[in-house]
């Protein structure tokens, strides 16, 4: 079977902390297919029957029938979770918790009426950078890292050969663990810590008026990416980072400082190019893959 120009389109989907995002993804250029794109918001706090609900809501009406063919779909999902076997393990992580244990993968088969084996999981991060190598800011590099700036902390090599997941979130940093200083939580503690006043992320922090205050979260931030980028590179060998994830947007603001504190200024730091498309493209390119 020749999996670079199959009948039917393959379906990359993009499972967040408060959304879904899917989409056909075009074998040909690796590239999603606008006109297809669904994005819907997701209760993740809430039970079972309305986060399947949800996510079936979206991912229906992509699926195309052709004879005994069914469209394939691979999706991009935050860990912990059990990836060969589509099983959550997400425990106390504020989204997703109702589903500990249960088979994702299956429930999801049964209600959009196709074969289990159709549907493949990938770690988000994972997903990410290999969407930006299919066809994005870092297309045809041979050592890249990626990492994802947002509610967590997303990381992946592709160092070794395959783009794997580098699962950095919980090393030892400072006083916690990497995911407490490089997140949109961090932001919000920090800022609290100085002002006493709530913020919910960047985007807020952006739109608040004490210039000052930004310019030292900023500033304390990128230190920390710096530090934690630092030891990434030093295990990894890559020649470019590229960096997502919803904080990457603000990238004018912390990279300065980034590139100020980098150990080796050989490394390329790279903004992402594809932002959300990234994940839907490398989760369907395990198909091409396959």
């Amino acid at each position: 079977m020749d999996l670079t120009s199959p009948r039917l389109p393959y379906i990359g989907v993009d499972i967040g902390g408060s959304h879904i995002t899917a989409a056909h993804i075009d074998s040909a250029d690796f590239k999603i297919v606008k006109s297809s794109l669904i994005r819907t918001r997701v209760a993740s706090t809430e039970g079972p029957e309305v986060i399947f609900k949800d996510w079936v809501a979206a991912l229906a009406p992509l699926i195309v029938r052709e004879g005994e063919e069914v469209t394939r779909i691979g999706i991009a999902m935050p860990g912990p979770f059990d990836y060969e076997k589509g099983i959550s393990l997400m425990k106390g992580m504020k989204k997703y918790d109702s589903l500990y244990g249960m088979n994702v993968k299956e429930i999801l088969a049964e209600r959009l009426q196709i074969p289990a084996d159709h549907i493949l999981f990938r770690n988000d991060a994972e997903a990410f950078l290999h969407g930006e190598l299919a066809s994005g800011a870092v297309a045809g590099e041979k050592r890249a890292v990626g990492v994802t700036l947002g509610t967590g902390l997303g990381s992946a090599s592709n160092c070794q050969g395959t783009t794997v997941d580098a699962d950095r979130a919980f090393l030892p940093f400072k006083d916690s663990i990497a995911e407490e200083y490089i997140s949109t939580r961090w932001f919000s503690n920090r800022y609290k810590e100085l002002t006493g006043k709530e913020i919910k992320n960047v985007e807020a922090l952006l739109a608040s008026d004490d210039q000052t205050i930004i310019d030292a979260l900023f500033e304390e931030f990128g230190i920390n990416l710096a530090s934690f980028l630092n030891t990434f590179i030093a295990e990894e060998h890559p020649e470019v980072v590229v960096i997502g994830g919803n904080i990457a947007k603000t990238w004018d603001h912390f990279i300065p400082v980034v590139l100020k504190h980098l150990e080796d200024k050989k490394v390329v730091l790279k903004q992402s190019a594809m932002w959300e498309d990234a994940a839907l493209v490398g989760a369907a390119f395990s198909w091409m893959h396959h």
